[in-house]
């Protein structure tokens, strides 16, 4: 019979008591809480701008009444630890500390935070209290002496050497007061500093990772076409070498990104002709969302745009204007792709042997077919290929990408394809075209996606707007999700513009251009167009399924209007992001008004728009003088951006009158008079 395995001898009631106890003992004194920026306390990484102020607060607190020191601890892109100090932020008795550092590089950086007692900081404030107090300090003075002591025993070198010169200092003074200062001094906090143990050091127990991204991530303008619209005849398709044309009238407008959908070759079954029809004919183009043919799939380049080599010379071409070239990233297939036979194992064959073509109820799209990410053949050569898919056109100079329905691909896919894209280049950026749930929305922002569509399209009321405006300002959108306000898109036309005239367009675009960092256009919304599809919001005759000439000089059009909109953007740096926004009374449910500022407050925005299309709306408004400290009879200096007008006003209580046929907005930037 072989004997009982060896076994550590049990803990005696006693000792397992001790044991709990030395635990206790060790566990930290010092609470860190609510850390921000944070995304499900770490799991996921918050977004920042490089070169921009990352402002890290948490609570902070302990037991007793000693004084605590923090500092947040940042990591750079190659691992490089920074430190920056924090400090109380008001009101004090909430206990919030903050800190803040600048990022010089794009890439995945992150952050932890550290709290200690500071034990000089707690004599400091006790000594500095009972001497202005007129107490006796003869005790406190010997116990910041033996401080001295104890820091000359611990330090080495130069430090050493200037603390035996302030020990010196401290013995040769004869009176108590002259004894204090010195103690009270600066200079001696500053080496008391330097030479701190940081009793009861406690970190967060989270290491907060943070994606750097560059600017235009946070602050683009787009500009959506169809290249093969791009000519002058509807039975003429259009070429990149015809897209070279219209680059100086779009950077004039002051875009700086012109995103084309889908530019592969399209597929011939079941090809959708003009306004959706199944039946298409002879010449008619199909939609570019039906990737694949004969000619290639999501690599190749449709032959009727022109070769590879036209169409890197439009990605160089549009650099000097000034813009980047965005591509549309849409995981769809034509039933004539490529893949479908080379790799039939990545797509849900039905057991007759067809296969089912994308349904996003009501909409139905026989032309189209969908991958299968987990079918066995599928893991992991097909999520291998769509990276290299969006690798090959990174190389190709193509930096942005327009993502078609992520939400209806599997999250853990773009959570890996992202980060591997971007670990190689990291000024990659995905904008998530997904209008869905919310909670899927702001997961696809923590997922990596840099800016996504919203529910600005169907926000038109005050009401609607204030609460939408203020929830994106918010945790846990603030911190995770980035909005791009598109006015319109070939999929979606406003019910708001379908009947709102030139007026409507304008109110459209002044909300999304100061409202949003980033917003977009699809082309021929410069135009007003709106004719629809009775009782839908698609529009007739659509682009996605005919080739559309247009004249962009056409009467009534607002392409002046657009240009000064992104003029005023580009020059005012608090209009370069959602944040920072606030809303303002103004008499007039028809009106909304709301400001939008610098952390300086160096530029400061006020916006009022006519949100009624028909009417001309009035109403008294309220100046925001007490963010600027000035009392509610102080003179505020403001000029009309549109105009160039200067003026004074004079009070915080004003009137405005927006007239929608002549100008449904109004756009002033305030500032103290001097």
């Amino acid at each position: 019979m072989s004997s009982p395995p060896h076994s550590a001898p049990r803990a005696t009631p006693g000792q397992a008591q001790e044991i709990k106890v030395q635990a206790a003992v060790n566990a930290p004194r010092i609470a860190i809480e609510s850390v921000q920026p944070s995304l499900d306390h770490g799991r996921f990484a918050a977004k920042a701008i490089v070169d921009e102020p990352v402002h890290v607060r948490a609570t902070i607190f302990a037991d007793g009444h000693d004084i605590l020191a923090a500092a947040v601890c940042w990591y750079d892109d190659e691992g490089r630890q920074h430190r920056e100090p924090m400090c109380q932020i008001q009101p004090p008795g909430l206990d919030r500390w903050e800190g803040r550092f600048s990022p010089r590089r794009v890439g995945r950086h992150g952050f932890f935070i550290e709290a200690w007692w500071d034990t000089y900081a707690t004599y400091r404030d006790e000594l500095s209290k009972k001497h202005q107090a007129g107490v006796p300090v003869g005790l406190e003075l010997e116990e910041g002496r033996r401080l001295l002591v104890q820091a000359i025993e611990r330090s080495e070198g130069a430090l050493k050497d200037a603390f035996k010169a302030l020990h010196g200092r401290f013995q040769w003074l004869d009176h108590d007061a002259e004894r204090v200062a010195l103690l009270l001094d600066g200079d001696t906090v500053q080496l008391m500093h330097e030479a701190n143990t940081r009793p009861h050091l406690t970190r967060s127990d989270v290491f907060y990772p943070l994606e750097v991204e560059r600017l235009k991530a946070r602050f683009s303008s787009w500009y959506e076409l169809f290249p093969r619209s791009e000519t002058d005849d509807p039975h003429r398709h259009g070429t990149f070498k015809d897209v070279h044309k219209r680059l100086p009238m779009i950077r004039d407008m002051g875009f700086d990104v012109l995103y084309f959908p889908p530019i592969h070759p399209v597929g011939h079954t079941h090809r959708k002709g003009p306004n959706n029809s199944l039946e298409a004919g002879p010449d008619d183009p199909g939609s570019p969302y039906a990737i694949g043919s004969k000619e290639g799939g999501h690599e190749a380049i449709h032959p009727q745009l022109g070769t590879r080599d036209d169409f890197r010379h439009l990605v160089r071409s549009a650099a000097d204007h000034g813009m980047e070239i965005a591509l549309d990233f849409a995981i769809q297939c034509s039933p004539d792709h490529p893949w479908l036979k080379e790799h039939p194992g990545w797509f849900s064959w039905r057991p007759d042997g067809s296969i089912r073509y994308a349904e996003n109820p009501p909409k139905k799209y026989q032309d189209i077919v969908n991958v299968d990410f987990y079918s066995e053949d599928a893991i992991p050569s097909l999520w291998m290929t769509l990276r290299d898919v969006v690798q090959g056109w990174v190389d190709e100079g193509v930096k942005i990408f327009r993502v078609d329905n992520p939400h209806t691909k599997p999250l853990p896919f773009w959570e890996w394809l992202i980060a591997d894209i971007r670990g190689r280049d990291p000024s990659v950026i995905f904008l998530a075209e997904a209008f869905t749930r919310p909670a899927m929305m702001l997961r696809l922002g923590k997922l990596g996606f840099n800016q996504s569509y919203t529910y600005f399209t169907w926000r038109h009321t005050k009401a609607e707007l204030t609460a939408y405006f203020t929830q994106l300002n918010e945790p846990p959108l603030r911190d995770g999700y980035r909005p791009n306000f598109f006015v319109n898109t070939p999929d979606i036309n406003p019910y708001f513009l379908q009947s709102s005239g030139r007026p409507g367009f304008l109110i459209r675009a002044a909300l999304a251009t100061m409202g949003a960092g980033s917003w977009g256009m699809y082309s021929g919304f410069e135009l007003c167009e709106g004719a629809p599809v009775p009782s839908k919001e698609e529009y007739l005759d659509s682009e996605k399924y005919e080739i559309r000439p247009r004249d962009y000089t056409a009467s009534g059009n607002i392409r002046y209007e657009i240009t000064q909109l992104n003029r005023i953007r580009r020059e005012n740096p608090a209009l370069q992001t959602h944040l920072g926004l606030a809303f303002y009374t103004v008499h007039n449910d028809h009106i909304l008004l709301f400001g939008k500022r610098t952390e300086t407050q160096h530029n400061f925005i006020l916006v009022a728009v006519n949100l009624d299309p028909f009417e001309a709306q009035e109403g008294v408004f309220e100046l925001p003088l007490w963010e600027f400290d000035l009392p509610e009879d102080a003179p505020l200096h403001a000029e009309d951006l549109m105009s160039g007008q200067h003026w004074t006003w004079h009070g915080k209580w004003q009137s405005l009158h927006l007239e929608p046929w002549h100008q449904p907005f109004a756009i002033w930037r305030i500032r103290p008079v001097h």
